[in-house]
């Protein structure tokens, strides 16, 4: 179990940090084609994308180097409830395009939560 959730962790971290980077700095590309972005202030994407960046580094760091690593299922919850927060925003400006991939993130975040409070739980 301990080596799925590493795997998941990665992934995920991989997904919100590259993610969070698109949300600060190509936030006039994803302003083409979501309306999310076009209608809700720059500063709260570019808030949201350096909070993804911060808790996808949460998922590694702390077990890795086995400093605090209670903060990697707290980086977890934090990603999923972002994750439904940014799905609530698509679903009320109607775009469908980016919603499974926050559904998946928050469903793989939720689980790593689970397994590393109860599971497979690091230090």
């Amino acid at each position: 179990m301990n080596i799925l959730l590493w795997v998941l962790q990665v992934v995920l971290a991989l997904l919100c940090i590259s993610g969070g980077a698109f949300q600060i700095f190509k936030i006039d590309e994803l302003q083409t084609t979501v309306a999310a972005m076009r209608e809700l202030p720059r500063g709260l994407w570019a808030f949201l994308g350096g909070f993804g960046c911060l808790t996808g580094l949460c998922l590694i760091v702390p077990g890795a180097i086995n400093v605090l690593p209670f903060l990697t299922p707290i980086a977890a919850i934090a990603i999923a409830a972002q994750s439904i927060l940014i799905a609530g925003f698509y679903v009320h400006y109607g775009d469908s395009p980016p919603l499974p991939y926050v559904i998946v993130m928050a469903l793989m975040a939720a689980f790593i939560a689970y397994g590393r409070f109860a599971l497979s739980p690091l230090g």
